[in-house]
């Protein structure tokens, strides 16, 4: 890929002064081949090896890239197969020692995570994924570095409320089996409709079967350089100035991204995937979502024009974005994880950014409820409403939504709870106080939208 010259010191500007990085290069690799024993401790062996062979050189050559480069990479990480299905054919009742594999295998080759501890079950359960939910609160317990997710909707198929339904008492046993640290094991849980095969982000990220046997995956950042350029531009530009604005700077921020993905990928010898457009923020004072929407106008995120301004911020990014690249895929648009994000723990303090907002924001992002704090509490139907009411967003709108929601043991709404590093801090939500547990209970399935139908 050639830049000139201009472009390169933009470039350096944006790192040095706004924050810029590549928030993550993931690398997916395929555990088919390891799939096929009865028995568990000889499949998560052979997982182990295999992932200590095909990305032991992975965090040097990235270290090397970033240091040739002079552009931080924040994080390495990888993503498998989902691991229902390479444990599929053993006798195991517990895919726990599988987990612990997977935590092993990226403690040896020196990662921050590990995706794809997961599961597809937006149209029924088969006997792996009965083990594989059971043992999601184990595995979560016994590892540090492996991430869980949940496929239980989809527009083809609908949304399996069965599978929803024991999602909330999964979170629930998870919260509380991290109490005493808040609930944190449910930070690398995540809930999905529509889920993507390519997706480098945690905690959703998996190697799906149709990916190759290993892929270069890359996740750009950006947020405080989508501010500084809106800071940069005539304060009485009008909305459609604003976003010709996003989609050249989210041109530049991608072009790094596809520079860094490919070099690795050269480097490796392996596929080299997309490029993931979201913008990622940090707990870092400058480095917001909610601070671009704030720059457009509004007092804080959350207020009255908060979706509006987000949809254009989204449709923005990915316009620009994807001309700056070759392969676009992942989520790709916009974060809004409330922990992460230093002006959004703001807006909710102070109360105008509320659970039922996030929802409509979610409507017309890249991604769902993200990184939100509920009081301890709360009933596991009530998690599982809040579920699917996500997972509903997502069918209807033919988009990827997520939900990753932490009920924290022993707090109650307008508490805070500190978890340090990329994770920041929660202001804990107050739920609606009314039951939904008979809608809940029905269970079943609910159907396909008719926009499905599209044969």
């Amino acid at each position: 890929m050639w830049l000139s010259s201009e472009e390169i010191f933009e470039t350096v500007r944006m790192i040095e002064m706004e924050h810029l990085d590549v928030r993550t290069v993931t690398l997916g690799v395929s555990l088919l081949d390891c799939a096929g024993s009865s028995d568990i401790e000889r499949v998560a062996t052979m997982c182990y090896d295999k992932i200590v062979r095909v990305a032991g050189a992975l965090k040097q050559v990235v270290e090397e890239v970033s240091d040739e480069f002079g552009i931080p990479i924040v994080n390495k990480r990888i993503s498998v197969t989902p691991a229902a299905y390479v444990a599929a054919a053993t006798t195991a009742s517990d895919y726990t020692p599988l987990a612990r594999a997977l935590d092993r295998a990226a403690e040896t080759v020196g990662v921050d995570f590990l995706g794809g501890f997961s599961a597809l079950v937006h149209k029924g359960m088969k006997r792996c994924d009965e083990v594989f939910l059971d043992s999601v609160p184990s595995a979560l317990a016994a590892t540090s570095r492996v991430c869980a997710s949940v496929n239980v909707a989809s527009t083809r198929a609908g949304i399996n409320m069965d599978a929803i339904e024991r999602m909330g008492h999964i979170i629930r046993e998870a919260a509380w089996a991290s109490a005493d640290r808040g609930g944190i094991h449910c930070s690398r849980l995540v809930t999905f409709s529509n889920v993507p095969e390519d997706n480098p982000f945690m905690a959703g990220a998996m190697h799906g079967i149709g990916e190759s046997e290993a892929v270069i995956n890359v996740g750009v950042s950006g947020p405080g350089v989508v501010r500084s350029a809106l800071a940069r531009l005539d304060p009485t530009a009008d909305l459609g100035e604003v976003a010709e604005m996003i989609k050249r700077t989210s041109f530049k921020i991608t072009r790094t991204g596809e520079l860094v993905g490919r070099e690795v990928s050269r480097r490796l010898g392996v596929r080299f995937g997309i490029v993931d457009l979201s913008l990622a923020p940090t707990p870092a004072r400058g480095d917001s979502v909610a601070e671009i929407l704030e720059s457009m106008g509004l007092e804080r995120c959350g207020t009255h024009g908060s979706t509006a301004a987000l949809a254009l911020l989204n449709d923005a990014v990915k316009k620009g974005g994807a001309m700056a690249s070759s392969y676009v895929g992942g989520l790709s648009g916009a974060f809004i994880p409330v922990s992460e994000d230093a002006a959004m723990v703001d807006a909710a303090a102070v109360g105008a950014l509320s659970l039922d907002k996030l929802e409509a924001m979610t409507a017309v992002c890249s991604v769902g409820l993200d990184m939100v704090a509920v009081p301890g509490d709360v009933p596991a139907e009530t998690l599982s409403a809040i579920i699917a009411d996500e997972m509903a967003i997502g069918v209807i709108n033919s988009k990827t939504t997520g939900v990753r929601i932490i009920p924290v043991p022993h707090k109650r709404a307008g508490d805070r709870v500190p978890y340090g590093g990329l994770l920041g801090e929660v202001i804990v939500m107050p739920v609606n106080p009314f039951s939904s547990v008979g809608f809940v209970q029905r269970r079943g399935r609910i159907p396909a939208p008719i926009q499905s139908l599209t044969n």
